[in-house]
């Protein structure tokens, strides 16, 4: 098959991985820079210019679309859908995904746990805002924010309600979520291919630091998830439509709970802790449906 990765860094890991996974597999793999993608909107003819040359011929897509052009990179995708490619993410998934209030109403309304997060459009009344997820210490997340970044454990109340003042101060957006005490820095990603959970780690904060992603310093470890963290992965991800998804979880007294569903999961944490093919597994998920 002829199979496009859309990434705009082709020497990152993941892309690297799935190009491998899919050559060894026998199949014709090239990456595309979305952003660098025209895109010609014509009725019974829909098309892409890339670099002046019309690409034609495409089986399968696997986006890797950036955060930050999540716009025009949904826009790309859904032009290959268009084109009738099938794509291994998407574009309403993905839109639904990088919308962290939206995405979180829909896991709630699916019946799955989460920390108690409160949504407020520049809310004078800060007090009652904190009160509501059970006071300080609590976690205040910018709704645009990635990789950790834009988020903020105020440990006080005073601290919680000098940096709300602060973002309502900016017109920033933002969600404020209940501390889960318990989960002392670590969280649970969970690997999601077509349904089925194909890796999972448990990741833990540095020292000094309360996020436990990667890219903050945090590390990595093999984790056997329990019967209920698999089900309510899988559960996520079909709830927002992902056929590849890494949903994080925090383990709590009162179950799992979900703090975020990626519809651009990195390979190289979740390959180095698990030692699997994690690249393969999604180049089988596309063989199988495109």
């Amino acid at each position: 098959m002829n199979i496009i990765i859309l990434s705009a860094n082709s020497k990152l890991y993941s892309t690297k991985r799935l190009v491998e996974a899919g050559e060894k597999r026998g199949h014709h793999m090239r990456v595309v820079d979305h952003t660098k993608c025209d895109l010609v909107i014509e009725r019974h003819k829909p098309s892409i210019i890339y670099y002046g040359d019309e690409l034609k011929d495409v089986d399968a897509v696997i986006p890797r679309i950036g955060a930050s052009v999540t716009f025009f990179g949904t826009a790309v995708v859904r032009q290959f859908e268009m084109m009738k490619a099938f794509t291994a993410v998407e574009s309403q998934a993905l839109v639904r995904s990088r919308d962290k209030l939206r995405s979180l109403q829909i896991l709630a309304r699916a019946g799955l746990g989460l920390p108690k997060t409160v949504f407020t459009n520049h809310s004078r009344e800060v007090d009652k805002v904190i009160a509501k997820v059970g006071g300080a210490p609590l976690i205040i997340k910018l709704l645009e924010g990635t990789q950790g970044l834009g988020v903020v454990l105020a440990e006080t109340f005073k601290a919680a309600e000098s940096v709300l003042e602060a973002f309502n101060g900016l017109k920033a957006r933002v969600i404020i979520q209940e501390f889960i005490k318990e989960s002392k820095g670590c969280d649970v990603r969970a690997f999601v291919v077509d349904g089925h959970v194909v890796g999972a780690m448990k990741r833990t904060a540095k020292e000094g630091e309360f996020r436990s992603n990667l890219h903050r310093g945090g590390s990595a470890q093999l984790i056997e998830l329990t019967q209920e963290e698999e089900i309510t992965a899988i559960k996520a991800a079909k709830a927002l439509g992902l056929g590849i998804a890494g949903v994080d979880m925090l383990q709590s007294e009162r179950g799992p709970l979900i703090l975020e569903v990626n519809s651009s999961p990195g390979l190289e944490g979740i390959e180095g802790a698990t030692k699997k093919n994690i690249a393969g597994e999604i180049i089988k998920y596309v063989e199988k449906n495109a």
